[in-house]
């Protein structure tokens, strides 16, 4: 743990190294700003993101950004000014960033101002073109269905003279 101000409070030192010990276990991390949201838009987000395993938490910018550069995390400053809420996510980078940037149409209270994603700092139009992309099932299952199109298709070939054949002694016995 670094050396913290002299007007750090024992509170504060424990929600920073709490702070660190949860963002150890998350490598996507996206900054919003929420004001203007109503409770129940801010429950809406949740209940959204939350259905994907992502966690939404309303954070104090100072203490945070503190919690980041000691878990040597740096480049996201200046996403940590004014209202600040983070979105966590352990796997999937696309799908939280779906989420926001679609609620941010539909809210436009609600703001992305970037992100870290896979271990690159992102801006807000990065989060934008990352929400464009596919998600990770989507992509998977057409990687899948590519992989199995040949295979079909060898099946298919290595049946066929068997099928001729089979046809062919159809057609002889129809003719007796």
């Amino acid at each position: 743990m670094e050396i913290r101000t002299k007007m750090a409070t024992p509170k504060k030192i424990q929600f920073i190294d709490e702070f660190k010990k949860k963002i150890s276990g998350y490598n996507n991390f996206i900054f919003t700003d929420y004001r203007g949201l109503t409770v129940e838009n801010m429950t809406d987000l949740r209940k959204k993101l939350y259905e994907k395993g992502v966690v939404y938490q309303v954070v104090k910018n100072n203490l945070v950004r503190i919690a980041f550069k000691d878990a040597k995390i740096d480049g996201i400053d200046d996403y940590l000014v004014g209202p600040t809420a983070i979105a966590f996510s352990t796997d999937d980078s696309v799908s939280p960033s779906k989420i926001l940037v679609d609620f941010a149409k539909q809210q436009a209270a609600l703001k992305v101002k970037g992100g870290f994603a896979d271990g690159k700092v992102m801006t807000a139009d990065g989060i934008r073109e990352l929400s464009s992309l596919p998600s990770k099932e989507v992509l998977l299952s057409r990687l899948l269905g590519s992989l199995k199109s040949p295979a079909s298709r060898l099946v298919s070939v290595l049946n066929s003279p068997i099928r001729n054949l089979l046809c062919a002694l159809q057609e002889i016995s129809k003719k007796k």
